[in-house]
């Protein structure tokens, strides 16, 4: 005789969804992404703090965290062993998101308590779309190299090239290279998202 018993629903493991992303199953990223996403949004707002919340969303840090992770284990980068969780690994990139989040946005030029707020009429779509390339830009940036890293960044700080050359000890000609290979990556990037 059959049994009709509803049947409990199967919870892969975190491993197990890592490896089944890795062959190319989109459900399992989406498994990832709702077993962890209200944690990680929850804590990307209670680590922003309120004066970063005026720029920047928890959720717009939650999907910079996922995009890191699914390009990251899809380059190879993450494996866990099985009856690990991911928990802790996406804690810290997440808590790394934010800091360098909160450190671009409390540097002098950008300083965030400076800010004033506009009405909720004022703030529009461009709002999102800044924090959405912000977000995009410090992924871009996550994936070059130190020297190359430094001089995008000094670049966005509003140095000049000669300034930067003289910063890092180049050529000219290798910053504006760098600069370029720079805005082709973001370019891309933008594009993909």
């Amino acid at each position: 005789m059959p049994d009709n018993t509803p049947s409990k629903p199967t919870r892969f493991s975190d491993a197990s969804l890592l490896v089944r992303f890795q062959s190319g199953e989109d459900d399992a990223a989406t498994a990832l992404y709702t077993r962890y996403a209200q944690r990680l949004m929850d804590l990307a707002g209670r680590n922003s703090g309120d004066d970063l919340s005026t720029r920047v969303d928890a959720e717009d840090i939650v999907q910079s965290v996922f995009r890191t992770f699914f390009r990251r284990v899809s380059d190879g980068h993450y494996m866990i062993p099985e009856g690990e969780e991911l928990w802790k690994l996406l804690l810290v990139i997440a808590l790394n998101k934010v800091r360098l989040i909160a450190e671009r946005h409390r540097t002098i030029k950008r300083d965030v308590s400076k800010t004033q707020l506009l009405g909720d009429h004022d703030l529009g779509q461009s709002a999102d779309a800044s924090d959405v390339l912000r977000l995009t830009i410090e992924d871009v940036l996550e994936t070059l190299p130190e020297l190359h890293r430094e001089v995008a960044r000094y670049r966005i700080d509003g140095y000049e090239i000669d300034e930067i050359a003289s910063r890092v000890s180049t050529s000219r000609r290798s910053v504006e290279r760098i600069l370029q290979s720079f805005r082709a990556r973001l370019r891309t990037k933008l594009d993909i998202e």
